[in-house]
């Protein structure tokens, strides 16, 4: 059986408000379907700034890596969120050294961070998608309701204009 593979964008680094728990959120490249991945504060940490293009006075552990693979000849070609397992995503680094491709176990989360660094491509396995997947189903009332819901949460305080003089 033949493993389907779609490509995946970083939407966003997110922290769940109640539990303090970060996000990354990834997006089919092709359409409104996302993948949330639950990582780590330094992870989250590291893809977010490489996200805003905040370079740290000395590399992360990330960008070391990044590094390294680059003056040792190693290209990443790709990564791939491979696989779900007990609540637990896997990945996958595709890397290339003298034409030779070689495939590396790796927690999302750093294959995340290692492709953002490279400028190369975020693959999910089309079996990670249908188990994991989000597709939002938002009419156009839902769309409209979070607008009311800001507009409804607004000071509704109408005081008159000051007077000539008064303060504001």
């Amino acid at each position: 059986m033949a493993v389907g593979f779609t490509e995946m964008v970083v939407e966003s680094v997110r922290v769940h408000m109640l539990s303090s728990q970060h996000v990354v959120i990834l997006k089919e490249a092709e359409r409104d379907r996302y993948l949330p991945i639950w990582i780590g504060p330094w992870e989250a940490n590291a893809i977010a700034m490489k996200l805003q293009g905040v370079s740290p006075e000395r590399p992360l552990t990330h960008d070391l890596f990044a590094q390294t693979l680059e003056r040792l000849g190693v290209v990443v070609k790709r990564v791939v969120v491979s696989d779900l397992a007990d609540e637990t995503f896997r990945a996958r680094l595709v890397l290339e050294l003298d034409g030779q491709v070689k495939e590396i176990d790796a927690r999302p989360s750093d294959a995340i961070a290692l492709a953002i660094r490279a400028s190369v491509p975020i693959y999910a396995t089309d079996a990670v998608l249908e188990r994991a997947g989000v597709v939002p189903e938002i009419d156009e009332d839902e769309k409209l309701s979070v607008f009311r819901e800001f507009v409804n949460s607004l000071d509704h305080d109408v005081s008159p204009p000051p007077e000539d003089g008064e303060p504001v």
